[in-house]
């Protein structure tokens, strides 16, 4: 029998044995050592693992108990800045407007623009219609090339809105009464007393019945459970009996201040002897009647409140969030919506029917303003100059739809904090409910 090797591998260290042929047998010489478990060897690796894992476990300890706080803090800062943005990322600014819903305000739009052109055709509704129908067209191109710059088409589609409103049947009494449209002054207070409760009331409303050929009727309405809320009006026949406060009478427009018709916020106005407000705590629009003792109420769709879109600039004033203003022959209404990005949405409100008839949006923050007023039809906005003086910086004529950014009309105040201010058409006044003073400027076209 010829000789060969016999190789063999083992498998804790490689090893070749030679192989000898003794008689008939191949006889290999192994030393069981080979085999042996390295205990040794193990022993001291598992002595490195877990000085390794104890060390590591120190490494986190350390590390966590100082910068776990710090990053837990400024997560917490990070929370709470990001919080009154919420609304951007589920209904505002970064959400997508679909295509489909965007054909449908055009074609609403254009549906309400014809009827104004068929009722009374001008330039104006021949050109709004041509426009329309070529946005229309941009539309059914974003479609059939797949291009979204929705966000642009969004902002095209609010200046459009706010023409056909223009284009909607409003009195033409309505605007012939507006001889200027713009404002150019405002004069020094020509009215300044306390309210007739108590200094400590610093938001309220008050003024004079805006109706025109109405009763010489002046109001006042104070708010309290912590500035937030109202159930009564107090009201004067005269002007001396508000000067001297006396012989006048408290209407409850509500049983209490919790109750479902009282009101909510300084964004009080009196309208043909009707006061209109914020109803509690919800985006609804109130009017009690104070010869007939009946509430309405109407819903805001999209209105911003509890806090949401208060007047701010200088500093937030709270349950500001709708502001009810009177004109001559209609009711105002000044709010902000997510839709709209926060920006201030004006509505014209039928005050008998107590029906929106025609809402307009701007491109103005409502956050970045102190007060709004009207005036002829045309919004005004005002901003915080310093502790004893306002200014008048913005104009939106909802009878152009033109936004009028370059105003500045200063006028006096006595404390740094406005509740409300209004206009009224009778006296061309506007009145201001200024920390807990009241003051009346007279307005010059």
């Amino acid at each position: 029998m010829l000789s060969y090797l016999l190789v063999l591998t083992v498998t804790v260290e490689a090893q070749r044995i030679q192989g000898e042929q003794k008689d008939d047998s191949c006889v290999c010489k192994l030393s069981s050592s080979i085999w042996a478990f390295p205990t040794v060897r193990f022993e001291g690796g598992q002595k490195q693992l877990q000085t390794c894992e104890e060390n590591l476990i120190k490494f986190h300890n350390k590390d966590s108990n100082v910068q776990m706080p710090k990053m837990e803090l400024s997560l917490k800062n990070i929370k709470a800045r990001l919080k009154p943005f919420e609304y951007l990322d589920t209904n505002g600014l970064y959400n997508t407007l679909h295509l489909q819903q965007l054909m449908q305000e055009l074609d609403q739009m254009y549906y309400t623009a014809r009827d104004a052109h068929n009722k009374n055709p001008s330039k104006e509704t021949n050109d709004l219609l041509k426009e329309l129908t070529n946005t229309k067209e941009d539309v059914q191109n974003m479609y059939k090339n797949n291009i979204f710059n929705l966000e642009t088409m969004k902002s095209r589609l609010r200046d459009l809105n706010n023409r056909v409103q223009t284009c909607k049947t409003i009195p033409e009494d309505f605007r012939s009464t507006c001889h200027q449209r713009i404002m150019s002054t405002i004069s020094s207070p020509v009215v300044t007393k306390l309210n007739s409760i108590s200094k400590s009331y610093i938001s309220g409303a008050w003024g004079r019945d805006a109706k025109r050929d109405s009763k010489e009727r002046y109001w006042e309405h104070c708010l309290v459970s912590g500035n937030q809320h109202g159930s009564t009006v107090r009201m004067y026949n005269s002007y001396e009996d508000f000067m001297a406060n006396k012989n006048y009478k408290d209407e409850n427009i509500a049983s209490s201040y919790s109750h479902k018709n009282a009101v909510q916020g300084s964004g009080t106005i009196l309208y043909d002897n009707t006061v209109f407000y914020q109803c509690y705590s919800t985006a609804e629009i109130c009017s009690f009647n104070i010869t007939t003792q009946t509430t309405k109420r109407m819903k805001l769709d999209g209105a911003g409140i509890e806090n949401k879109f208060p007047f701010c600039y200088y500093s937030c004033r709270d349950w500001t969030d709708i502001d009810l203003e009177a004109d001559q022959n209609a009711v105002w209404v000044i709010y902000a919506t997510e839709e709209n990005h926060g920006n201030i949405v004006v509505s014209r409100l039928d005050p008998l029917s107590l029906n929106i008839t025609h809402t307009w949006k701007t491109h103005l923050f409502k956050r970045s303003v102190t007060s709004t007023f009207m005036v002829c039809g045309v919004l005004y906005a005002t901003r915080y100059v310093n502790t004893y003086q306002e200014e008048v910086f913005y104009a939106f004529d909802t009878t152009t739809g033109q936004e009028i950014n370059f105003l500045s009309l200063p006028f006096e105040k006595v404390s740094p904090g406005i509740a409300n201010l209004n206009y009224n058409p009778v006296d061309r006044r506007l009145y201001m409910y200024n920390d807990g003073y009241l003051l009346a400027y007279n307005t010059f076209n």
